[in-house]
């Protein structure tokens, strides 16, 4: 099994790649690869990443192979941030880093995740390396779309483009990874074919149950007061499940920090290592907040879904439902609203999901949407009361 197997239903793209990794002439020092959420932009670019290591392109059997997919290869760099922007202290490291030679790669690549969060600032700080770069070094920036990246940057990279992946080979893979074929359907459907929800929710009873009380929030939203409550216990629940992830992680960085700073077995911390680890639970909180964020955004993602089949249903159209395995639930909401309140709900979902992207205090953002998901139902209750 070759590296370019795990970026699932993507052909066009993974010949232009492959092409590259194995024939130097066909090489650039500077690429970009754009593809929505769950196109597997990530997946691709690590595979570009071991494919340049790899004698042979990217075998997937070869010690540099294994060393690139394990995240361990000296000469490739995980240059991604968790935080909301890209800082240019991150990015004058990177530079740094990609004027060295190959430790004992064919290359030095530096894969930049989230290219799109890069300011102007950031961005003109790493523009001189993209323009005239070593003649080892290969930046791989990746984003949502050409546009959400600055123009300088952009102009200056190799444009490899992904799209959506289809459903039948989402499926499959996971499938391969064990799923009963139905349950990986259901969970492709429901990921909207993004594989790393897939198998997330395939394999996750707990993510299934949060996606589960996410879709139940219209049902429980029978009155304003209910709806307010509701938003709260969904704004908790994201920080809980943020929180969770993110301690877990800051705990085994905090540790990683201070053994290489030598200061764990000390009693006493020295005056730069309080510094170093002031700086580093700042930037926790910024991760955290950023996590948090993101977790939202999936929690609205999977209510725009629903209320997309409510409108299926509706108007009877002969397509299968994003969930599937909820019908009951989206039945019923759309028996007791009509397609314009449905229409109203997708905007005040959307109007919420750029609100908390904005900064908006996610409470208030949720409870205005959560207020405006309740209407159809008030409405409902007061046609039957007369």
């Amino acid at each position: 099994m070759t590296v370019w197997d795990q970026v699932v239903g993507q052909s066009s793209a993974v010949h232009e790649l492959r092409a590259a990794a194995s024939n130097p002439t066909e090489m650039t020092h500077a690429w970009l690869i754009t593809g929505p959420p769950g196109s597997g932009r990530s997946v691709a670019a690590r595979a570009f990443a071991a494919g340049l290591q790899c004698s042979q392109g990217g075998c997937g059997e070869c010690q540099p192979c294994r060393a690139v997919l394990r995240r361990t290869h000296p000469d490739v760099l995980d240059a991604a941030t968790q935080k909301v922007i890209i800082g240019i202290g991150e990015a004058r490291e990177w530079v740094t880093l990609a004027a060295r030679s190959p430790a004992m790669g064919r290359w030095r690549v530096l894969l930049v995740e989230d290219a799109d969060r890069m300011s102007e600032r950031t961005g003109n700080v790493v523009l001189k390396a993209l323009e005239e770069p070593p003649p080892h070094t290969v930046w791989v920036l990746t984003a949502p779309s050409p546009g959400d990246v600055q123009v300088t940057i952009r102009s200056r990279c190799r444009l490899v483009s992904l799209g959506i992946p289809p459903l039948d080979s989402v499926a499959e893979v996971l499938v391969r990874g064990g799923v009963e074929p139905e349950a990986a359907r259901l969970a492709a459907l429901a990921a909207e074919c993004h594989i790393g929800l897939a198998r997330h929710l395939a394999t996750d009873p707990v993510a299934a149950a949060w996606r589960r009380s996410v879709l139940e929030v219209p049902a429980r939203a029978a009155s304003v007061a209910l709806a307010v409550l509701s938003a709260g216990r969904l704004d908790e629940a994201a920080k809980a499940q943020a929180e969770a992830v993110m301690k877990e992680r800051h705990n085994e960085q905090r540790d990683q920090l201070l053994s290489q700073m030598g200061e764990a077995s000390r009693g006493r911390m020295s005056t730069y290592g309080r510094a170093r680890l002031k700086e580093f639970d700042e930037e926790s909180k910024k991760r955290a907040r950023r996590g948090q964020i993101d977790t939202l955004d999936r929690a609205l993602a999977y209510l725009l879904g629903f209320y997309r089949d409510v409108l299926v249903v509706q108007f009877g159209a002969k397509v299968d439902l994003i969930n599937a395995d909820h019908a009951a639930l989206i039945t019923a909401s759309a028996g007791t609203s009509t397609v314009d309140q449905t229409m109203k709900a997708l905007v005040a979902i959307e109007q919420a999901r750029a609100r908390v992207a904005g900064n908006v205090a996610p409470a208030l953002a949720l409870e205005a949407m959560a207020v405006a998901l309740a209407m159809p139902q008030l409405i409902a209750a007061k046609e039957n009361q007369l």
